[in-house]
């Protein structure tokens, strides 16, 4: 079964920043290089959303309807509803995770 997958404004806001922090710390290759292997990595949702795992900060909460899949160091937040996949947010681990994940998953 192929999942629709559905990238909030969120998650393609994290995408700019990421590729906007990557190219100009770095390269414009590197930031479409990182971006390319990002969008595989959420577009791979599509076949096979299930393969994610809770995430730890949210473990102890009881909530269990949030997923994360990574290209490291990125995560990638997400939660299935029936036969659609929602992505929430795309961010690098390093970040505070609690305050990200309260803000815009919790509220």
């Amino acid at each position: 079964m192929n999942y629709k997958l559905r990238i909030d404004s969120f998650a393609k806001r994290d995408i700019i920043e990421i590729y906007n922090y990557v190219k100009f710390n770095d390269s414009r290759e590197n930031a479409e290089e990182l971006l390319d292997n990002l969008e595989k990595t959420y577009l791979s949702l599509e076949k096979l959303p299930h393969r994610g795992h809770i995430p730890e900060e949210l473990k102890d909460t009881g909530i269990k309807r949030f997923l994360e899949i990574h290209f490291k160091p990125y995560r990638v937040i997400y939660e299935i509803i029936g036969s659609i996949v929602y992505v929430h947010c795309i961010f690098d681990g390093r970040r505070n995770l609690q305050e990200i994940l309260y803000n815009r998953l919790l509220r």
